[in-house]
């Protein structure tokens, strides 16, 4: 066993970790959420009787008391209304035009503390994802100096996920996003969870690259992996076994799928399966 699973299950044992106080997270919570079928901001549809985005403010805050910028875009103010009565020390830019999650970070990047050294990314629509998880993929990064993590899942049914791409070496090549997938890249079942550790500098220095070369002409944060392996750059990916706690909530019936695990799993006091190795 590799000495950082050794770590893990001492985490899970309940072993603390370090500080955190030079990181900070990106919440990207801009979307309007087409498949919700509702006039309602995605991030603001209740999960258990509470708003997926104070969820995840909540998970947030089991690390970190402050350093927390939150992408909003649509129904903006009802949004910051709805984080700010319930946590504070939260800032907040704006994504006036939906153009990709690289456009989010990159309205996010002038609030971010000069003496970060590590960015956490994620998805607003993610409510079940734990503050354990986020702690293991910090860790993770911080120990093996990388330049980017990448929070991967396994799964046996990939379709709409990005893929995780990996060369010969078995090193982490990029993301590919499923409409500009080929058929052999469809067939990977290592699946990208929108959950990414980012030096600052190098996470700063590539958003302002993005182009957006895709089908969907977005400007798509998952470009900075394949930078990052042209560059040389330390990529490195830890991969979790419980597709549950990464449930991305699109549409009605994956909001109720999500709470049926938020019930089973939280409620109970079970817990997700840990991770695999690579």
């Amino acid at each position: 066993m590799s000495f950082f699973f050794k770590k893990i299950l001492k985490i899970l044992n309940g072993e603390k970790m370090g500080s955190f106080d030079d990181l900070a997270f990106i919440v990207l919570a801009a979307g309007f959420g087409t498949r919700m079928k509702s006039d309602k901001a995605k991030v603001l549809h209740e999960l258990n009787g509470k708003a997926m985005i104070i969820h995840i403010m909540e998970t947030l805050k089991q690390i970190v008391e402050k350093n927390i910028i939150v992408v909003v875009g649509y129904q903006a103010d009802t949004v910051k209304k709805t984080i700010s009565q319930n946590h504070r020390d939260i800032y907040f830019a704006t994504q006036n035009v939906p153009k990709g999650t690289g456009d989010a970070v990159l309205k996010a990047i002038p609030l971010i503390d000069k003496k970060i050294r590590n960015v956490v990314v994620l998805c607003g629509d993610v409510p079940l994802v734990r503050a354990n998880t986020l702690k293991m993929l910090i860790q993770h990064h911080i120990n093996e100096s990388n330049d980017v993590t990448i929070q991967a899942v396994s799964t046996d049914n990939p379709y709409g996920y990005g893929r995780i791409v990996f060369d010969k070496r078995h090193l982490v090549t990029k993301i590919v996003e499923e409409s500009d997938a080929d058929e052999n890249e469809k067939k990977i079942n290592k699946i990208n969870t929108g959950i990414y550790c980012v030096e600052k500098n190098f996470l700063i220095d590539s958003v302002k690259k993005i182009e957006p070369n895709n089908i969907k002409g977005e400007y798509y944060l998952t470009d900075i992996i394949q930078m990052a392996y042209r560059e040389n750059k330390m990529i490195g990916a830890i991969v979790g076994k419980s597709p549950d706690e990464f449930i991305g909530v699109n549409s009605a019936e994956e909001l109720k799928k999500a709470e049926e695990r938020l019930l089973k799993h939280y409620n109970k006091n079970l817990d997700f399966k840990a991770y695999e190795s690579l």
